[in-house]
């Protein structure tokens, strides 16, 4: 966030942030945890704020939308909506036009940039296209633990066993399952 890192440029803590800014060092907190959802706060607030960082409202303001991140779980489902919506190749088209594996990877986002670049691979696999070069430096990448389906790491807490989870690695899509992410389904979305 824009706030925190003007923080860090202008060597000023918080603390001195609200004595400056005018702006309760409850709400300074919330706003630098992200507690606080900046569009909710005043224009004063925020005004204030920028003021004593030196910035824009609209750049703390943009920062804040850039930065927010949804669950694993939320990424996936809205990865594969957007590859039934707008079919494969129409997919592969607007990840490689948008840049989005290498935007993801940048802000060190790396279960969803390796997620992404797996269902690309996937996608090329199953459209018989060649692999998408620009890449080759991420796809030497792993994640270091796997990440299960919730529903696998639900079903091994329910049984007491971790059958699911070997199941699910068994199953899992190759292009994922080389990112240590376990995927075996990713066209059967409601």
């Amino acid at each position: 966030m824009l706030i925190n890192e003007q923080l860090t440029k202008l060597n000023m803590t918080k603390y001195r942030l609200s004595k400056q800014s005018g702006v309760p060092q409850a709400t300074v907190n919330d706003i630098c945890s992200g507690k606080a959802d900046l569009e909710k706060c005043s224009a004063g607030t925020l005004y204030r704020i920028a003021q004593t960082l030196g910035v824009s409202i609209e750049s703390i303001i943009e920062s804040a939308k850039v930065e927010q991140r949804s669950s694993f779980e939320v990424f996936k489902s809205n990865t594969c909506h957007h590859v039934k919506d707008m079919g494969d190749l129409g997919f592969i088209e607007s990840v490689l036009l948008n840049d989005e594996i290498r935007t993801l990877y940048k802000r060190r986002w790396y279960p969803e940039a390796l997620y992404l670049l797996a269902m690309l691979d996937y996608l090329s696999r199953e459209n018989n296209l060649p692999l998408c070069t620009k890449y080759n430096d991420i796809r030497k990448q792993r994640l270091e633990k796997p990440i299960y389906p919730v529903g696998v790491q639900v079903s091994c807490q329910v049984l007491g066993t971790e059958e699911p989870m070997r199941r699910a690695e068994q199953e899992a899509i190759p292009e994922f399952r080389r990112f240590n992410i376990i995927e075996s389904e990713v066209r059967n979305v409601v």
